[in-house]
């Protein structure tokens, strides 16, 4: 494949889209935010109920290098959680939790000002009794729902998860479902493995 022809896009999955191009229940899909190429698809997912950066592009190279859980690459999420975390808590990212009958590798856990996101639509369900906070979690593994059965496994659960990084690639200012469509050059991801590939 010619550089010419790879195509990247970035954009900022809306709560309640599903992170594919079709559904059969007629559920929001990707398809329903902008027109991609038809050879594009996302880089790993967002569940539905979660939010934030994703990538789409038809480079095959970059996408298994993305995909593959030996390359433990960088994704960085602000979680909105019932509750204040301790600092033990925090610790206890850092050192693995056991979700599922297996540790979490470490991951980079710290407490954070309010990001100040839009609010969700529909809005988080706060309890007027209990505090939240944001807390801001580095992954280097991608297991199904992890960073809500981690933060529930610290008695922390998530109310709102954003995807703000994956690797050195940022969500930034990109308003909520709008898409971008970025060049290789703008990509700013460590893509030495990948283009060793093509």
């Amino acid at each position: 494949m010619s550089n010419s022809k790879l195509k990247y896009y970035i954009l900022n999955k809306p709560y309640g889209v599903l992170t594919q191009f079709t559904d059969d229940e007629n559920r929001p899909t990707l398809a329903s935010l902008y027109n991609f190429s038809e050879d594009v698809y996302p880089v790993g997912r967002l569940d539905m109920d979660s939010e934030g950066l994703l990538l789409l592009t038809n480079d095959k190279p970059l996408t298994n290098y993305l995909l593959n859980p030996k390359q433990k690459h960088e994704r960085e999420y602000f979680a909105q959680v019932e509750g204040i975390p301790t600092k033990e808590a925090l610790q206890k990212f850092c050192e693995g939790i056991i979700i599922e009958g297996k540790k979490t590798l470490p991951a980079k856990a710290k407490l954070i000002d309010d990001p100040n996101f839009p609010q969700r639509v529909p809005p988080i369900r706060e309890r007027k009794n209990i505090p939240t906070s944001w807390i801001s979690l580095t992954l280097i593994e991608g297991r199904n729902r992890q960073v809500r059965k981690m933060t529930a496994a610290v008695g922390f659960p998530t109310l709102r998860l954003v995807r703000v990084r994956i690797e050195n690639l940022y969500l930034g200012n990109l308003k909520v479902g709008e898409v971008k469509e970025i060049s290789e050059r703008e990509l700013n991801v460590k893509t030495r493995h990948a283009a060793s590939l093509r």
